[in-house]
């Protein structure tokens, strides 16, 4: 059996030269869905009577703000 080596790649050394145009296509469609899915699940938490429910939107809401701003550094 081959074994392969897996590259290295340091986050300092990432920046936007390195990425390809599929790879910008696809994180700005990735971002504007993290993006969406934080506007709409803030509006549902602002909405739910229900503590418990309220608490689950907002902590999905602040994960795909995370997940946004992860996938932004990208850039």
């Amino acid at each position: 059996m081959r074994h392969q080596k897996k590259a290295v790649v340091k986050k300092e050394e990432t920046d936007m030269a390195d990425l390809s145009v599929l790879d910008l296509q696809n994180l700005r469609h990735l971002i504007g869905g993290y993006s969406t899915c934080h506007c709409k699940l803030q509006d549902y938490a602002s909405q739910a009577q229900d503590p418990e429910v309220k608490k689950l939107f907002q902590d999905a809401a602040n994960s795909a703000m995370k997940n946004k701003q992860d996938l932004m550094k990208f850039l």
